[in-house]
């Protein structure tokens, strides 16, 4: 009987690999682990932070990327997620804007796990988020490279992936909204555009290429990050919204939704589905949400 039962047990666990290698993607520890057969994926995670930005990005040569990281409580998730993901160093970690809701945890972060180089744009506050972020930093003798238009930070022709800083342009000191740096990323034939907090008067300035396939909606989906002659230029067939449930700002604009649905492109949000994961091979697109929402620790 003990034989027929171990038979059995070994059976079903065969049964269960069987089923999981035969899948396209796998989901363990309430995250995505996606596998394709050449192994060159490039897996943008928009975490759900609440009201606040914070993007892992798995890049196709095997490196990583942290723009930004929420409020001050979501360090100790965040770690937990890109561990989760099997990855154990950031290779390039970048603060869009000194805002709370976007460097929070970025100084807890650097604390806690390895970092390789850190991108922050030339705009200075005294908060102690910030400047707790810059102490941090010291502390690993790092120093803080400056995030700005013309900075290439990865240039990798064998695997087709670049990564560029194409804003700000200039320093909009009564603004740090308008200094947010925006980073596009391009594998294969597919785009990536992240534009943290980057309203109307930072998204004149840009004079670099903004279409992309998938759009980091500026903003939380405020109204004054995506005017209509953005939307047009940048022509996203995907946009995610990291955006707090019934946030007293009333994110994401009707405007903004309007906008946007009015291009055609499908619309995710983190208030409604989560942490959204959006993969590409270099050719194809693919979105799955539903994913772990980072605790308040």
């Amino acid at each position: 009987m003990k034989i027929k039962r171990l038979i059995c047990a070994v059976a079903l666990c065969l049964a269960a690999i069987f089923t999981l290698s035969s899948c396209d993607s796998l989901f363990i520890f309430d995250i995505p682990r996606l596998y394709y057969p050449n192994g060159k994926t490039l897996v943008s995670h928009y975490l759900d932070v609440g009201q606040g930005d914070s993007i892992f990005i798995e890049l196709p040569n095997g490196e990583t990327m942290l723009i930004d990281s929420g409020e001050n409580y979501h360090g100790a998730s965040i770690i937990k997620y890109i561990e989760d993901c099997g990855r154990d160093k950031i290779d390039y970690l970048v603060g869009t804007h000194p805002h709370s809701d976007h460097i929070g945890s970025m100084a807890y972060i650097v604390r806690n796990f390895d970092i390789g180089s850190v991108y922050l744009p030339n705009a200075s506050t005294n908060t102690y988020t910030y400047e707790k972020l810059l102490e941090a930093v010291k502390k690993k003798k790092m120093k803080v490279k400056n995030g700005k238009a013309g900075v290439n930070i990865l240039n990798d022709e064998e695997n087709s992936l670049y990564v560029n800083i194409i804003a700000p342009v200039d320093t909009d000191v009564k603004n740090l909204n308008n200094t947010s740096i925006i980073i596009k990323i391009e594998y294969g034939e597919t785009s990536f555009l992240y534009t943290g907090d980057a309203e109307t008067g930072e998204l004149k300035t840009v004079t670099a290429d903004v279409s992309a396939d998938v759009l980091k909606v500026g903003h939380h989906g405020s109204d004054t990050s995506s005017p209509q002659s953005f939307i047009d230029a940048v022509n996203p067939k995907i946009a995610v919204i990291s955006v707090g449930e019934d946030n007293d700002y009333g994110h994401p604009s009707t405007k903004t939704l309007k906008r946007l649905e009015n291009k055609g492109c499908e619309i995710y949000r983190t208030d409604e589905l989560q942490t959204i994961a959006v993969t590409s091979d270099g050719i194809n697109l693919d979105v799955k949400s539903g994913f772990r929402t980072m605790e308040r620790e």
